[in-house]
C-alpha cells in the first residue's frame, strides 16, 4: 500500500523517509494523477481540519476516491463533538485513572503521536485514544472532578505540525517513522496478490471460535483466493484502513472492541463479517425472540420477563423452565429452573443487569442441531450432544470456567433433515447474509429455532470434518466476491 502524506506545504514536512510520498494538499484534491490512484493510504496532516477547511476535503475526497484517510472525516467530526470524546473516554476510565494517578494539577494534556507518548506510564492511554480516534498526532484535554477526584476526558484535537511542541520534535519523529516502516511491508510473493484481509483474533480467548489451526487453514485459503491474510489484534484498531475486509474471529459483544471493529470496517467501506448489524441482532435474545414472533419462525414457548410479570411465568411456560441473560453466550447466562424459589432468586439476579429476560420452556434432547449459513447458502451441518449428565452443551463448574463439552457430529448437509435446513435457513435470513450458526431443536416432529449465532465456531476437526479445505475456500471466496464487487453496494 502507497504511503501518501498530504501536508499544506511539502517545504514545511521534517520527517522525510524512504518511500513516503509528501504532497500539497491543493495538489492532491486538484491534480488528476492522484484521484486515479489505487491502494493508498492518506496521512492528513493539514493544519486545519475544520469543517470545509482544505484539511476537511483531503479527507473528504480521499474516502470518495477508495483511498484510506486519517483521519477519517467519521474521527474529525468525532473529535470536535462535545459528547463523544467523554462518552469514549468513559470506556478507558481504569486507563486513565491509572495513568493520571500521580498528576497533582487539576487539568492534564496528553499529546499522542500514532499511538505513542513521552513518559512511558501513559504510553497505554495514549494507545488506546489513539485506537479510538485514529489521527497522526492528536491532543487529549483532561480534568479533575471536585466531587470525585476522578480524572475526565474533555476533549480532543488533532494536533498540526506547527502545534508539536520543540521537545517533542524528535519524538514525534522516531514515532512517525516507526508507524510509517512497519506497516504493509511485504514480500514480492504476498504484493502479487491484489487485496488485504485482516483477521482479528485473540489469542488468548479461552472459547474463540477458531482454533489456531482453524485459523492457519483460513489464512491458507484466504491466500489461495487471492488475499494477503494478516491476524490482528485489538491494538490494531488504528490500521484498519489499510484494509479491504475484516474476518471477525473473536467472541463479539456489542459492549465490547469487536463491535467497535465492525462497526469502524463498515464505516470505511471494507467487507466485514460480522459485520454491525448481525452482531446487533444476534448479540440480543430479546431480539431473537420478538423477531421469531413477528416472522412466525416456532422457537419454545417463550417469554420475555420484566419485573411486573414475573408471576405470571410459571402458569405460562410451567417448571422447570430456562431463563437466558439477552447478550449470554456459550451457554452462559443461560440457566434452567425447577422451582418457584429458584426461578425467583434467579429472574432477580438477571434483573440487576438487563431489564429484561428471556424465558422459555425447557425442551430436553439429546442433541441440538447446528446449520453453519453463508450468504444465505447452508455450509455444514452438526449435531452438539448434551455434556455428559448435563442439559447443556457445555458443563460448567461452580466458578462459571468450562468443565466439560458434549461431543460433535457434523454431517454432509444434504444428509441433515431437509425441515431443519429450512428452518435454520429461514431464520438466518431475517438476520442478514453474513456467516450464522442456528441452533436449533428437533422434538416430535417439530424443528425449533432456539437462536441465531454470528461469529460461529469453525474449529478444525469439527465443523470442516466433511467440507475438509473446502469449507474455508468457500468462506474466503465470498470475501473476495464481495470485495471484488463491492461498487455495486452489497459488499458488505
Amino acid at each position: 500500500m502507497r504511503n501518501l502524506v498530504v501536508v499544506n506545504d511539502p517545504k514545511e514536512w521534517p520527517f522525510h523517509q524512504d518511500g513516503v510520498e509528501v504532497v500539497a494538499a491543493r495538489k492532491y484534491l486538484i491534480h488528476p494523477s492522484y484521484s486515479t490512484l489505487e491502494r493508498v493510504r492518506v496521512l492528513n496532516l493539514c493544519r486545519s481540519l475544520a469543517y470545509q477547511k482544505i484539511g476537511y476535503y483531503v479527507s473528504l475526497l480521499a474516502d470518495a476516491r477508495g483511498h484510506k484517510p486519517m483521519p477519517s472525516i467519521e474521527t474529525i467530526q468525532n473529535m470536535k463533538s462535545q459528547a463523544v470524546a467523554p462518552i469514549l473516554g468513559s470506556e478507558v476510565q481504569d486507563l486513565i485513572d491509572q495513568s493520571l494517578q500521580k498528576v497533582q494539577a487539576e487539568e492534564f494534556v496528553l499529546s499522542v503521536y500514532f499511538g505513542h507518548n513521552m513518559a512511558a506510564r501513559h504510553e497505554r492511554l495514549a494507545s488506546a485514544l489513539f485506537r479510538m480516534f485514529p489521527c497522526p498526532y492528536l491532543q487529549g484535554s483532561f480534568s479533575r472532578s471536585d466531587k470525585t477526584g476522578r480524572w475526565r476526558l474533555e476533549s480532543l484535537k488533532p494536533l498540526a505540525l506547527d502545534d508539536i511542541p520543540e521537545t517533542h520534535v524528535d519524538f514525534a519523529r522516531d514515532s512517525t517513522k516507526e508507524y510509517l516502516g512497519r506497516a504493509h511491508v511485504r514480500s514480492p510473493r504476498r504484493d502479487s496478490r491484489p487485496y488485504d484481509l485482516a483477521m482479528l483474533v485473540d489469542p488468548d480467548e479461552e472459547n474463540a471460535p477458531s482454533d489456531k489451526k482453524a485459523l492457519q487453514k483460513f489464512v491458507k485459503a484466504g491466500e489461495q483466493v487471492g488475499f494477503n491474510v494478516e491476524l490482528i489484534q485489538k491494538e490494531d484498531y488504528p490500521r484498519l484502513a489499510e484494509f479491504d475486509a475484516l474476518f471477525i474471529r473473536e467472541t463479539t459483544s456489542v459492549n465490547h472492541h469487536t463491535f467497535r471493529f465492525a462497526c469502524r470496517a463498515e464505516a470505511l467501506g471494507l467487507v466485514v463479517i460480522d459485520d454491525p448489524t448481525s452482531i446487533l441482532r444476534c448479540a440480543n435474545k430479546v431480539y431473537l425472540a420478538e423477531l421469531a414472533d413477528q416472522h412466525d419462525i416456532l422457537v419454545p414457548n417463550t417469554m420475555i420477563v420484566h419485573k411486573d410479570n414475573l408471576h405470571d411465568l410459571p402458569a405460562r411456560l410451567g417448571l422447570p423452565c430456562v431463563l437466558k441473560q439477552p447478550d449470554s453466550a456459550f451457554s452462559a447466562g443461560v440457566t434452567k429452573v425447577g422451582s418457584i424459589e429458584e426461578l425467583n432468586e434467579k429472574v432477580e439476579e438477571m434483573l440487576k443487569r438487563s431489564d429484561l429476560v428471556v424465558a422459555q420452556s425447557f425442551v430436553p434432547t439429546e442433541f441440538d442441531w447446528r446449520i453453519g449459513i453463508l450468504d444465505g447458502i447452508p455450509l455444514y451441518a452438526c449435531r452438539y450432544y448434551m455434556a455428559d449428565g448435563h442439559w447443556q452443551i457445555v458443563q460448567r463448574d461452580a466458578a462459571g470456567q468450562n468443565a466439560d463439552y458434549g461431543r460433535a457430529e457434523t454431517l454432509p448437509v444434504e444428509q441433515a433433515p431437509t425441515k431443519v435446513v429450512k428452518a435454520a435457513l429461514k431464520a438466518a435470513n431475517h438476520i442478514g447474509k453474513g456467516l450464522y450458526g442456528v441452533d436449533l431443536k428437533e422434538v416430535g416432529g417439530k424443528v425449533y429455532m432456539i437462536e441465531v449465532n454470528d461469529n460461529p465456531n469453525v474449529d478444525a476437526g469439527f465443523e470442516d470434518a466433511v467440507l475438509g479445505e473446502d469449507l474455508y475456500l468457500r468462506i474466503m471466496r465470498t470475501f473476495m466476491a464481495r470485495v471484488v464487487n463491492r461498487s455495486s453496494g452489497w459488499s458488505r
